[in-house]
């Protein structure tokens, strides 16, 4: 069985998270693993609070990870300080980690920033320069490229220049008003539209996490780049047809739709 690190914060709700990457992680069929960076205390309508690890810690378990299971592909996503962002830098160059997939999760569905400037400033410097794809939505490819993003051409320039300055693949993820749920890969001076179709599900906690997750999973199980993207876009999109409805904010999906055995059965 081949397997999967992600590298994230704790979402006690299950919907985001290291909740959400395991969950993705299983259901397409790679061993998962992970390294908490985090503790949040969350549900579906907001976070209340955050514990973070010390540095310390999360090299432990990054250590603990490489010298023993060691994974055919890691995600990373929320990381908010600059001591965090360097240890895992560290331990990636010093496992000589593989397939990274970094969601550069910077900028809140509201528009609020997440993390510092300065963790900002080490993540650019740091972490994003050893990633194989960064994930960014728009508003998260504006803070990374500097350009301001209303248009399909601007997303291109915009993913055009994110690949130049970091020297990675960068999957521009769609929708903010900019187009329907089409993804934009950039790689190499070529690029490659994903398009999707925009499912009218308000329960969409957790969608970036899970694509990320996604194509680490198939990354990590041999598929080029273009196959994981996209078979992690198909996957989103049943987990979101699926149509789970819980809690009393914007809930999470379904990212066990497909799994369908003897042990999933309820009370008949």
């Amino acid at each position: 069985m081949r397997t999967a690190l992600t590298i994230a914060g704790s979402d006690s709700s299950g919907g985001a998270g290291i909740q959400a990457d395991i969950k993705t992680m299983i259901a397409n069929g790679v061993y998962a693993m992970s390294a908490i960076t985090a503790l949040t205390a969350q549900n579906t309508t907001g976070v209340t609070s955050i514990m973070e690890a010390t540095g310390k810690f999360l090299g432990e378990e990054l250590d603990c990870i490489f010298t023993d299971i060691c994974p055919d592909a890691v995600k990373i996503g929320m990381v908010s300080s600059c001591e965090l962002i360097e240890v895992i830098a560290e331990k990636l160059i010093e496992y000589q980690a593989k397939h990274v997939v970094v969601d550069p999760v910077m900028v809140a569905t509201s528009g609020a920033k997440l993390i510092s400037d300065e963790a900002i400033d080490t993540l650019k410097e740091k972490l994003l320069p050893l990633a194989g794809v960064l994930t960014p939505n728009i508003p998260e490819a504006e803070v990374l490229s500097g350009y301001e993003i209303h248009s399909t051409e601007d997303m291109v320039s915009a993913a055009e220049k994110i690949s130049k300055d970091y020297g990675c693949a960068v999957l521009l993820k769609g929708g903010h008003q900019v187009n329907d749920a089409n993804d934009l890969l950039y790689r190499d001076g070529k690029i490659k539209w994903f398009y999707g179709k925009r499912i009218d599900n308000p329960n969409t906690h957790g969608t970036g996490c899970t694509l990320s997750s996604a194509i680490a999973s198939n990354l990590a199980k041999g598929y080029d780049l273009d196959e994981s993207v996209k078979r992690a876009k198909d996957y989103i999109s049943g987990a979101l047809s699926a149509m789970l409805n819980l809690g009393r904010g914007s809930g999470p999906m379904d990212h066990g739709f497909a799994i369908q055995n003897e042990y999933t059965e309820g009370v008949q």
